[in-house]
């Protein structure tokens, strides 16, 4: 797959979610071609902004959408690595903060 098509297939995914994908359109596709290097790797699209251990069973939490997406955005406005975000995030209607790491220390 081919990182526009990604970001077509992520931008569907995120709004039949509730959520979009950052309005930074080339800071995504910088974060979908590491999901595609991970792919490539690990055979899975682990999180480019976690430290994977490279096996599906340890890493199925930061499994791109992550576990940690939802309250990520719910609190923040937007997930760890930016990717997904809430409306009011693109809009700037919500301060943009750094999001703490939500994974527990492995």
């Amino acid at each position: 797959m081919t990182a526009e098509r990604l970001y077509e297939a992520l931008s569907r995914y995120a709004g039949s979610q509730g959520f979009r994908l950052n309005r930074d359109r080339e800071y995504v596709l910088d974060i979908i071609a590491g999901l595609l290097k991970n792919e490539e790797r690990y055979g899975y699209r682990s999180c480019p902004c976690r430290l994977a251990a490279g096996t599906r069973e340890k890493d199925a939490d930061i499994i791109c959408p992550c576990i940690y997406r939802e309250p990520d955005i719910r609190e923040y406005g937007s997930c760890y690595c930016g990717l997904y975000v809430s409306k009011e995030w693109n809009e700037g209607t919500v301060r943009h903060t750094a999001v703490p790491e939500r994974r527990p220390l492995q």
